[in-house]
């Protein structure tokens, strides 16, 4: 069910309703388990599909009770050895084609998402961060949300149950306008920005084949790589801001995902802005225990800023690797893992060289915050190339065309352009920043005019295509 068909919109609307139909808490959860079920089962087109998440969600509620039952190590690591295995096996990582897959076609959307829920229960209840016992059906209310289930955002447990079924407060028009609106706003960049993006990125991708010449190569490749980055952003924030929105009309504070990430100065401030909550469970789950543990077996103060470009390199090449289950996914986590170890080695010897004063003064300069920016967006222009070309081959066989010159033409090209941008934009922003919906008033009509424009935007862009986009993080 995409959340952009009719279909959807006839879906959530029924759920909210019924959701509203009484206040009672039990009732209220079983509608939301029932709208799961049936989100769900809008993917399926035999009932076989299914059965392997079925059983994937089965061993990780049974890990997760006999860690609660337990709570040793030992029982930890066999219940997050045995998610992991069977998260793997039924991926199907190219890596690991020796062992087999299933015999018939399974449904595998959400999978990646379910998998970071489980193990955050187990180490959670391990840890005694989660005490009281997780039912089987708040299990499935809380792996399985549809709201979640197939891009995020990945929320802890904790702040799931707080409203799972409770309403916070009161559905007034305030809130029932600035939801609608939220999703408003979420199409708008899905369906108009974000589509905009793709068809630029198909066309510029579809010319590097046929360059002529290396000057022609580097800008197409510079172009195709940049709008496929914007229509990246636009469509993975758009998402979020649809669920986010259908979110408030059930009761359900979900995190937000992003925080203007074309802002980031450093590697390390993209991913603290960008796709928030995976770089938070990391943070949490591995480089926090990682870092911990190196610092036991290395415990000399001197080593611990060290300690952190090892434990960053590790997480990043990770996360970027759980992307895609083939060899080039391997390449964009290693380009992660780099990109995060060199900011911070610059990071510390700038502070060693200039001291924290005098570092900190730097990163406020206007040429380094406009270069900074430039160049950490032309970073990870670059490394998400990893997320559009098909494959390892087709990936080295761009880099042998481009030559260490073309990779770096493009790279200040990217670089350049972005700052240039920022630039402008932020100037623009400066100007016209009182000049606001909120200065205009609070009434009705503007509200309500703002909203319908957004809609008859989304409409009448929508029309153009000849069909809707699709959501890029679905298939990590």
């Amino acid at each position: 069910m995409s959340l952009t068909s009719p279909t959807f919109f006839a879906f959530l609307a029924a759920t909210i309703v019924a959701y509203h139909l009484s206040a009672s808490v039990s009732y209220r959860r079983l509608v939301l388990g029932a709208a799961n079920a049936v989100f769900i089962g809008s993917y399926l087109s035999n009932v076989t599909e299914v059965l392997p998440l079925l059983a994937f969600l089965l061993l990780g509620y049974i890990a997760v009770m006999l860690v609660h039952a337990r709570r040793s190590g030992r029982v930890l690591g066999l219940g997050i050895a045995a998610v992991l295995v069977s998260f793997i096996f039924l991926k199907r990582f190219s890596f690991f084609e020796p062992l087999g897959s299933l015999p018939f076609p399974y449904l595998l959307i959400g999978l990646s998402y379910i998998l970071f829920r489980i193990l955050h229960l187990i180490i959670d209840v391990r840890s005694g961060d989660l005490e009281q016992p997780v039912g089987p059906l708040a299990f499935f209310r809380y792996t399985c949300n549809f709201l979640t289930f197939v891009s995020g955002p990945i929320q802890r447990y904790q702040e799931f149950s707080a409203s799972d079924g409770v309403e916070q407060a009161p559905l007034d028009a305030n809130r029932v306008y600035a939801a609608f609106s939220r999703m408003a706003t979420g199409y708008v960049k899905f369906v108009i920005i974000a589509a905009t993006a793709e068809y630029a990125f198909t066309y510029f991708s579809q010319q590097l084949d046929h360059a002529a010449g290396p000057s022609k190569l580097v800008v197409l490749y510079a172009a195709a790589s940049s709008t496929y980055m914007i229509h990246l952003y636009f469509n993975f924030a758009g998402y979020m801001d649809i669920v986010i929105g259908a979110g408030h009309l059930l009761g359900q504070a979900l995190p937000e995902n992003f925080d203007k990430p074309f802002l980031s100065r450093s590697f390390l401030e993209f991913w603290q802005r960008w796709h928030m909550t995976l770089s938070q469970w990391f943070k949490f789950y591995l480089f926090n225990p990682l870092l911990m543990a190196l610092m036991s077996l290395f415990p000399a103060p001197a080593l611990t800023a060290y300690l952190g470009v090892v434990a960053f390199f590790v997480t990043f090449m990770v996360m970027g690797v759980w992307h895609g289950t083939t060899a080039v996914f391997v390449v964009y986590g290693l380009l992660m893992g780099v990109g995060a170890s060199v900011n911070k080695i610059w990071q510390i010897g700038c502070t060693s060289k200039l001291g924290k004063k005098g570092y900190r003064a730097l990163t406020e300069k206007v040429w380094y915050i406009y270069g900074a920016r430039g160049v950490t967006i032309a970073f990870f222009v670059l490394a998400f190339t990893c997320l559009w070309i098909p494959g390892l081959p087709q990936l080295l066989s761009l880099v042998q065309r481009l030559g260490v010159v073309g990779l770096g033409g493009g790279f200040a090209m990217i670089a350049l352009l972005f700052a240039i941008g920022a630039l402008v934009t932020d100037g623009v922003v400066k100007r016209i920043g009182g000049l606001s919906v909120a200065g205009l008033g609070e009434g009705l009509f503007v509200r309500n005019a703002v909203l319908a424009g957004k809609l008859m935007s989304i409409v009448a862009i929508a029309s153009l295509f000849h069909k809707a986009p699709d959501f890029v993080y679905k298939a990590f």
